[in-house]
């Protein structure tokens, strides 16, 4: 993308989404938490809905820009929410579940975003207003799925590691934490040569195949 223009409208359309997908992914681990006993994330007032709060210059401002100019896979990240897994009440299956609650909200904002984008396209065929709101819908759906499909990938310390870790015996736990430390450079290396993308490519187009199939909304249809 080389037209600054196009840039800064595209920009326009996914500063919002990606914002709150990111923000409302790292809340939900601080409510589990907290539901499940620990107050870690709420004494240290990560739970607020102001992304302000839980902005990481580079994973929420600087890697979404440039992939967005880049034209290519779009994923950002916030600050992680503290979670304290030995103040949870059955510590390694408790922080499991802490895990899924992320990924659980990045598919309630994407069913969110499609019932937008259906009232978008119904009532907004000839209006701006409209027409800018779908397309900001559809980017919403997107940048959720792909949070939700990557943060699942079993791999620490992204959440499916997590879940996994509290699925697995001690042993096989262990295994998972001494990955841990080499799981981003894993994961870049996977983006850089392409693989990543392919990973999520055909989950993302299943899920948002039925998104739109719960709306009644043909793909034809969408922008």
């Amino acid at each position: 993308m080389t037209d600054p223009a196009q840039f800064f409208t595209t920009l326009s359309i996914w500063a919002i989404p990606v914002l709150f997908a990111i923000t409302l992914h790292e809340v939900a681990h601080g409510w589990a938490a907290r539901a499940l006993g620990d107050p870690t994330a709420a004494a240290l007032g990560r739970l607020s809905l102001n992304p302000i709060r839980h902005i990481d210059p580079v994973g929420t401002i600087l890697v979404p820009a440039v992939m967005l100019f880049l034209g290519g896979f779009l994923f950002g990240w916030a600050k992680p929410v503290p979670v304290n897994m030995h103040n949870l009440r059955k510590p390694r299956q408790h922080m499991a579940l802490v895990a899924i609650a992320g990924p659980g909200a990045n598919l309630v904002m994407a069913l969110g975003w499609v019932i937008l984008l259906k009232t978008a396209l119904t009532l907004g065929a000839d209006n701006t207003v409209w027409t800018f709101l779908g397309l900001m819908s559809v980017a919403g759906i997107i940048i959720n799925l792909v949070l939700m499909i990557l943060n699942l990938l079993p791999l620490p310390p992204l959440d499916g590691g997590r879940v996994l870790a509290g699925l697995l015996p001690p042993n096989g736990a262990r295994v998972l934490d001494r990955i841990e430390p080499y799981g981003l450079v894993i994961l870049i290396v996977l983006l850089a040569v392409g693989i990543l993308g392919q990973v999520i490519a055909v989950p993302l187009g299943l899920a948002q195949g039925w998104l739109y199939g719960l709306v009644g909304l043909d793909p034809s249809q969408v922008y």
